[in-house]
Parts: structure tokens; sequence; C-alpha cells
């Protein structure tokens, strides 16, 4: 094979895996800012992306996120967490009670802010973090099953419009206060974060957020909401509105 043929070898085989996501995904249904999405059919329009945020094909974990940070990293526990000062109640942002802020510090901070969102920051502006509301819509609204793909066990999502997303079994990464730690054991479970802390619970301690969410691929269990410490790693699958 003389140079050029090799280039061209090299060229198509980059190609490919830059474009690896959508060749996987077959009811693509369009792209921004280079990463697929699918139109499940939704009533609300919302557009979901065909891989979690870090990955490259459907199957992918993708980067594990802290609620609130952008960047992934190595450890997950509150001494390494952005927005409190080493510990659970030494909060300083996101924090509704005094007595969980750090020096009593407060907010009226429910939402997460484009600077705190894993998806904007990483895909650019268009792509967000869904909110709760979304995820439950994306449960409740399509046919969900157990699926493997390439060996990664997983939620089959099937929208009303037959158009299909995958959401890998990744599991979550860190400390975690509550009763079934191993639950969050990477390829065990499924667990996706939105972009809003719930208002079921009003304790800082155990960083109350609703997670789109909590799976086992098989059978499958699925939940729209649930709570867990904001200072755990979890898979973003990334949103967008509909034009």
């Amino acid at each position: 094979m003389n140079r050029t043929l090799k280039a061209t070898a090299v060229l198509m085989l980059m190609m490919f895996f830059a474009v690896s996501c959508t060749k996987q995904s077959n009811n693509v249904s369009g792209s921004y800012n280079g990463h697929d999405f699918v139109d499940l059919g939704l009533p609300s329009g919302t557009l979901w992306a065909t891989c979690n945020v870090g990955a490259e094909v459907p199957e992918g974990y993708g980067d594990y996120f802290a609620w609130g940070e952008t960047e992934p990293k190595t450890v997950y526990d509150w001494t390494t967490y952005k927005y409190c000062n080493g510990d659970f109640d030494q909060l300083t942002k996101y924090c509704q009670e005094a007595i969980y802020g750090y020096d009593g510090y407060t907010d009226d901070l429910y939402d997460l802010q484009p600077s705190d969102d894993a998806a904007t920051v990483n895909w650019g502006e268009g792509w967000r973090i869904p909110s709760a509301s979304e995820g439950e819509e994306l449960l409740s609204q399509c046919e969900l099953k157990g699926d493997t793909v390439n060996g990664v066990p997983g939620l089959r999502i099937v929208g009303t419009n037959g158009n299909t997303i995958f959401l890998p079994s990744g599991g979550a990464k860190g400390d975690f206060v509550g009763p079934s730690p191993e639950s969050l054991q990477v390829g065990g479970h499924g667990y996706y974060w939105v972009n809003e802390r719930c208002y079921a619970f009003n304790n800082q301690m155990v960083g109350c957020h609703d997670h789109m969410a909590n799976f086992i691929s098989s059978p499958v269990v699925n939940s729209t909401g649930g709570w867990t410490t904001r200072n755990i790693g979890m898979s973003i699958r990334a949103v967008r509105s509909s034009e």
C-alpha cells in the first residue's frame, strides 16, 4: 500500500470513530455542535442525545460528574466536591438551610446554572442536563425494555414514533449514604442526573436531588425520581429543546 492509500485509510478510520455514535444509531434525527440527537415523538418535543456526555458510542458510560460539577475526576466524595468546604454541612452553593451551609450560607438556587451544567459546558450552548419533568416524560411516555449493546447491559427506550435511544447501566462512583451501596456499582444499575434539586425533601445532608432513572437492565426496574448525595459521580444524557 503506497503512502497516499495509507493516509486515506487512516483518515477514513479517524472519520469512522468521529461519527461512530451516528453509525450505531440508525434513527438519528439530527446533529448539533457535533453531537447527534433523536426525536422520540415526546409531547414536549425534547430531543435526546444518542450518547452520554463523554462517550463516543451509545453503549459508552461516558464521564461521571458530581451534581453541579463540569469535569470528571478520580475521587467522588465531600472532600473533593466543588461546592462545599470539605463536608456535607459546609455547602457553598445550592443550599437552602443555614445548618448545611458554610458559615450559615444559603441561597435560592434549586436548578443548575448554565455554568454548572456539564452538558452545556462540555457540549456547548443548546445542550443541557434534562429537567426532572423531562426525565419523567421520557420514562412515562416511552416503551422501556432491557437490552444489551455490544455486551453492555442497559435500558432501551422506544419513543412514540418508533425511534429509540439506549441508556447503558453505568452505575455511579463514590461514597454513598444509603442502604444499598452495592447498587451503585458500575454495570449494575443506571443512574442519570437531572438539573434540579428535588422538592420532596429538605435535607442538605443527603444532597437531595432527583435523578432521571434508576434501573436494573434485566428485569427492568424504573424510577422517575430518587435521591442521592450530590458528591456522587453519575452519568449525564444531554437534551436540547426542539427548534
